[in-house]
């Protein structure tokens, strides 16, 4: 195994990166009884359903190879960037040039291909049901519940970096220490580039006063393709699933020249639809920061906080 992992890690440096894996077989426990019979990556946030904003963000960084692991009750996913004829005839009869503009959507731009995981068994499983189709070469790892403003290009930047220092790239954001046991963390040292880190250990979730800092993994990755033995080789960890982190922390004990983790610090806009209340805020951010519905829509929310709240509270 070993000797397979020294092979996969002397492949041919810095690779142009075409291939994402976004992985979509979760339950969406936290946000029932919405998913009990659509999957959370349709809802909507807006007037598009989340995991559209995941796609765009990965075409918008040149990735045009899409893998989407599915699981049961995911096949809305695929009927929705599949085309719709019959609404496309039907808006170009109306002459409704601005709604038939939207309907292909980013599908339009990319391969999009689909695989099901059968048990949804953590991300770090959903990649290994991804094996076949990544091959020997660098790939992203998009995560759903995290939405990225295009504002902040933060997988432009993780992809560059990965193509300088190869290995691995993590996204990492400074949390609030008290709300760190939410997240992956990170034990860092800093590196001579500005934003960057040197990943030097992982953790799933850690127990109040045990993280090794206030780095937490958000949903972004790009990874070498030694992740793979690396996962092979770790045991299902918190919650009894496989964990990308537990294999992430497994590479970056590995050694500096074998098996690098960098981290890229984010410090941009990010809007979480992980629970119910993140998912509602999410909605408001968005929707007020639209060009069409933010001015109608922020003057409504100002008038309904300062009155209604008042005339309750």
């Amino acid at each position: 195994m070993l000797s397979e992992f020294i092979r996969e890690q002397e492949s041919p440096p810095h690779p142009h990166i075409t291939k994402v894996v976004i992985p979509a077989a979760g339950l969406g426990t936290r946000l029932l009884p919405a998913t009990k019979a659509i999957p959370k990556e349709m809802l909507p946030v807006v007037d598009r359903p989340a995991i559209q904003y995941v796609v765009e963000e990965a075409v918008a960084a040149g990735l045009t190879d899409i893998l989407i692991v599915t699981g049961r009750n995911k096949r809305p996913l695929e009927e929705h960037f599949d085309r719709h004829p019959e609404i496309e005839e039907a808006l170009a009869r109306k002459g409704a040039e601005a709604h038939l503009a939207r309907v292909p959507g980013p599908g339009a731009s990319a391969a999009l291909h689909y695989i099901r995981q059968g048990v949804a068994k953590g991300v770090g499983h959903a990649l290994l049901c991804a094996r076949a189709h990544v091959g020997n070469e660098p790939f992203a790892v998009l995560l759903g519940d995290d939405l990225i403003d295009p504002r902040d290009p933060l997988l432009d930047r993780m992809i560059a970096v990965q193509r300088r220092l190869s290995g691995s790239v993590v996204a990492l954001m400074e949390v609030d220490p008290r709300d760190i046991h939410r997240y992956g963390c990170a034990a860092v040292a800093p590196t001579e580039e500005a934003g960057v880190v040197r990943v030097t250990g992982l953790v799933e979730k850690p127990a109040p006063g045990q993280a090794p800092s206030n780095c937490a993994v958000i949903g972004r990755f790009v990874l070498h393709p030694g992740v793979f033995d690396a996962l092979r080789r770790t045991a299902p960890g918190r919650g009894g699933e496989l964990q990308l982190t537990d294999a992430l922390d497994r590479l970056s004990r590995t050694g500096p020249d074998r098996a690098p983790v960098h981290g890229v610090l984010f410090s941009g806009r990010r809007y979480d639809t992980g629970d119910r209340a993140d998912y509602l805020r999410t909605i408001v951010r968005l929707a007020c920061e639209r060009d069409d519905l933010g001015p109608d829509f922020r003057a409504w929310l100002a008038a309904f906080v300062s009155h209604d709240f008042r005339e309750t509270g």
